[in-house]
């Protein structure tokens, strides 16, 4: 899909969430409002911790560091994945696979948290109900609809479910979902340069992990084949998410680094940021450009065709609002040694 489609489409839902919250305080001088962005950060740092934290690596795998190229290659490579730069990354672990319904549903569970997509909508102190985006391939013009009901237990909508789909990744969770999950569990999401270094694993100029070659693709990733959007020949078995696992691993041992969901990272996404490398804080951005404060979203999804967004491919960008929830969008977590 283009990428003004998706921007277009996600500002939709970014335009009917936004929030303002007044933080009171019993000084003279008022206090700064809190904007929506810095309100939900501030309730998902009040969230409990795990007992115990999963700092054993149970289901992660050792990210050793070490310099390498990023950025695009090819010439499908776009303006915002230029230019190829070399980037250091420090020793981390990740998840071996993008977090699932059954590990996410654990966290829900153990702290009583409601995803952005179960709350109800305020607009000019006006509320709506909540829902999230689906896929709509009869409308050319917006693929993208809001639904009524759809969520992380329910992401097609309210007649959806997850039955049979523990092992499947959590979808329709926000950035916001996803922060609130690492916050819990202990970790982190992977920065930027972490995920594309990771995603390599271990090769060296390459446009997808498992070398150059798009024909051996279905045996390394879930995406969209035939004529996007409408005709899915299915080649690769799915027309929606797998089951984690369900394709080869990539030379570090991840699953999933390329299609089946795309992934949040912990970056606000700027489209020129190679060119900005200094105006990172702690190896990732922080700051924001504009007021839909956009995070990155790495590794492309089912829904990912060669002929549009090829977001398999390693050095492939897109971003997303933060409080924006989509049937094809997960995150996996990491923590720093």
């Amino acid at each position: 899909m283009t990428k003004t489609i998706f921007y277009s489409s996600i500002m939709l839902i970014l335009l009917a969430s936004c929030n303002i919250k007044e933080k009171s305080d019993d000084s003279i001088k008022p206090l700064k409002k809190l904007s929506y962005h810095e309100s939900y950060l501030l309730e998902i740092s009040k969230l409990p911790v795990k007992e115990n934290p999963l700092k054993d690596t149970i289901q992660m795998v050792k990210i050793r560091g070490g310099k390498f190229s990023m950025g695009g290659i090819t010439n499908q490579a776009r303006e915002d994945e230029l230019p190829s730069h070399e980037e250091i990354v420090s020793v981390y672990w990740m998840d071996i696979h993008e977090v699932t319904n059954k590990e996410f549903k654990e966290f829900i569970d153990a702290t009583g948290y409601v995803t952005t997509a179960e709350r109800p909508i305020n607009i000019d102190d006006v509320t709506y109900d909540p829902g999230a985006l689906i896929f709509d391939e009869t409308n050319p013009s917006m693929w993208w609809k809001f639904e009524l009901g759809a969520n992380w237990k329910n992401p097609y909508g309210k007649n959806s479910s997850l039955k049979g789909k523990d092992n499947h990744p959590v979808v329709q969770v926000s950035w916001y979902d996803a922060m609130a999950y690492a916050h819990w569990s202990g970790k982190s999401l992977p920065t930027e340069v972490e995920w594309e270094y990771a995603a390599k694993g271990n090769t060296q100029n390459t446009k997808y992990f498992w070398g150059n070659s798009f024909s051996k693709a279905i045996q390394h990733a879930n995406f969209f084949q035939g004529e996007f959007p409408s005709i899915n020949s299915k080649e690769d078995g799915f027309t929606k998410t797998a089951a984690v696992k369900s394709f080869h691993k990539n030379g570090y041992g991840l699953y999933d680094m390329a299609g089946n969901v795309w992934e949040w990272c912990l970056d606000t996404y700027y489209p020129n940021a190679y060119t900005i490398r200094d105006k990172r804080e702690d190896g990732y951005f922080k700051k924001y450009f504009n007021k839909s404060q956009e995070k990155v979203v790495r590794g492309g999804s089912f829904l990912c065709a060669e002929s549009y967004c090829t977001g398999y491919r390693l050095s492939a960008r897109m971003s997303s609002t933060p409080d924006t929830g989509l049937e094809h969008t997960g995150f996996r977590c990491v923590i720093r040694e």
